[in-house]
């Protein structure tokens, strides 16, 4: 049986709201998240990514030249799940693979001058989405250092009952 982190009445009361959709954070998390992608959606189409290929690419632009692996963990994705965005990145010709000189089983990833360019149109998407919002910048900070904590602390408690 699992030992609860909650106060007895605390778990009495979710106990009755336990299955019920609306309450579960899981849900609130996971509808977010579609309409967040949703927003980007239209405006990633005009230059030609989805909002994975997008994440990729800004990670690019952030930290230039990586191997799969490194996006990969930026991204929380295993390499098997970035290949196929690496695919047709790079047949849009955004980005190029290269085989590390040293270590000829990694492979790194770069931007091509086209894909760099794409930084530039990209730059309005993320405000345009957070003006679809209509949140206070306060309040959306808040709401990304909160996410980030817990992601941060569900990973690290993952780790520990690997």
């Amino acid at each position: 049986m699992l030992k609860s982190c909650l106060t007895k009445e605390a778990a009495a009361k979710m106990s009755d709201r336990q299955l019920k959709l609306d309450d579960q954070l899981c849900f609130a998390l996971y509808a977010a998240t579609n309409a967040i992608t949703r927003a980007y959606k239209p405006r990633l189409e005009l230059i030609g990514l989805t909002y994975p290929q997008y994440l990729v690419m800004m990670t690019l632009w952030q930290h230039g030249a990586l191997n799969i692996r490194q996006i990969g963990k930026r991204l929380k994705l295993p390499a098997n799940g970035i290949t196929p965005m690496l695919d047709r990145l790079e047949e849009a010709g955004f980005i190029t693979r290269m085989r590390d000189r040293r270590d000829r089983r990694i492979v790194n990833i770069e931007l091509t001058p086209r894909g760099a360019e794409l930084e530039k149109q990209a730059a309005n998407i993320q405000l345009a989405v957070v003006c679809e919002t209509q949140m206070q910048e306060g309040a959306l900070n808040s709401l990304r250092s909160e996410l980030q904590a817990l992601t941060e602390k569900l990973e690290t408690e993952g780790e520990t009952t690997d």
